[in-house]
Parts: structure tokens; sequence; C-alpha cells
């Protein structure tokens, strides 16, 4: 596959180099380089802990998720675009495939656990549209670890960039979903919320696919 050109700077950013968002209206979010590349933290672990069986980890970047429940004897995958991320991955000693989400993927239908953490939710700009995917993914009865903004604290839906300090790469769509959005876009995309929680100024929730 040919990786799209905003790869090259989150590149920079998972080898370490600072990075951020630029949006098409002038804001910047600067990403969490240090916290994609370290261990996982406190905050982590709430997501961890809830996955008790065969986790599929999307837009794992480096790998620290991913590696954490390998290491822990759980069946773990970590999914990205970046061929970058899925070295890193390895280089770790978790498994990854390159891959877009939505692009075929390993064990459609069959995942306990789905993640989406640190902003992923955004990805493809339609934070709806992506939970409807990761439906698709999970088992009946399975859940996903979905990482989102505070409460009134989630950006509009908007064009990003990935820039550092001497590259900038093209635009594409990206979305941010805060907490007190996330029931009604859970029940479009046919999903139950199980629990929301805040940890270090982070904001998780476990969403749950029924049969229906």
């Amino acid at each position: 596959m040919t990786a799209p050109a905003r790869v090259a700077g989150f590149d920079r950013g998972l080898l370490g180099e600072r990075c951020w968002l630029e949006c098409v209206n002038g804001e910047r979010v600067v990403l969490p380089v240090t916290r994609w590349r370290d261990r996982p933290d406190a905050a982590d672990e709430l997501l961890l802990a809830a996955c008790t069986g065969p986790t599929l980890d999307i837009g794992c970047g480096p790998g620290r998720l991913v590696a954490a429940l390998t290491h822990r004897g759980v069946i773990a995958l970590g999914v990205d675009i970046s061929p970058t991320a899925v070295r890193l991955t390895n280089e770790r000693g978790a498994p990854a495939v390159c891959r877009d989400v939505f692009d075929r993927l390993p064990g459609e239908g069959r995942w306990r656990h789905v993640l989406l953490a640190d902003g992923n939710i955004g990805i493809g700009g339609d934070p709806v549209a992506l939970l409807r995917r990761v439906r698709q993914l999970l088992r009946v009865g399975g859940t996903a670890l979905v990482e989102v903004e505070p409460p009134g604290k989630a950006l509009p839906h908007n064009q990003v960039r990935l820039s550092s300090v001497d590259e900038k790469g093209d635009w594409f769509d990206w979305a941010w979903l805060g907490s007190d959005e996330l029931a009604e876009a859970a029940l479009r995309a046919g999903l139950r919320v199980r629990w929301l929680g805040e940890r270090d100024g982070r904001w998780f929730a476990e969403l749950e696919r029924g049969r229906s």
C-alpha cells in the first residue's frame, strides 16, 4: 500500500520529535509524543484492565498498549497506516499490521475488545462511521474501549494536517468527540455505553455491542 502523505509527519512524532495537528482555522493541537513512546501510565491502565480477551488496537502508534497486553498474555494485534508504527510495535515484541481500519482486517467480527486510545476516535473525521466499523470488528457482547475529550471540550470536526518544526503534511479529515456527545454517537453506531470515567484528566468509556 502507499501510505498517505500525512504519515511522514506522524512518523516524526513516533520517533519522538515535537509535532502537532494544525487545523484549517489556525488552532494547533500538540500531540503527546512522549506518552506514545513511554510505558503505559495510570490512565492507560484503566483501558488495559478492561481488556480481558483478544484485543485489536486501532491506530496503535509505537505500540505501548498492544505490547503491554501481549506481555500480560492477552492476545492482541495493533493496526496502523504507518510502517514505522508497525516496526516500532514489533520491536516491542508485539504483532501489528500496516492497514487502514476500513480495509479488511484479521478476525473481523470475532474480537472481544477494540481499543481507540489517544484521540483515535477522530480517524476519518466521522466518529459515528468509525464506531460502526468497530461494531463490525467486535463479536456479540464485545466492547470498544474509547478515549474521548472532556465534557464541553470537543473541537469542531475539521480538516487538519500534521506539522513539525520543518515539515507540513497534506490536509485530511479529523474529529474530536466529547464525553458529553458519546452516548448519542454510540447509539447511532449500534453500541451502548457501559461506563464512562476520568483518570488523570483523560476521559475513557467502554461501549458494548449487543445482538441487534
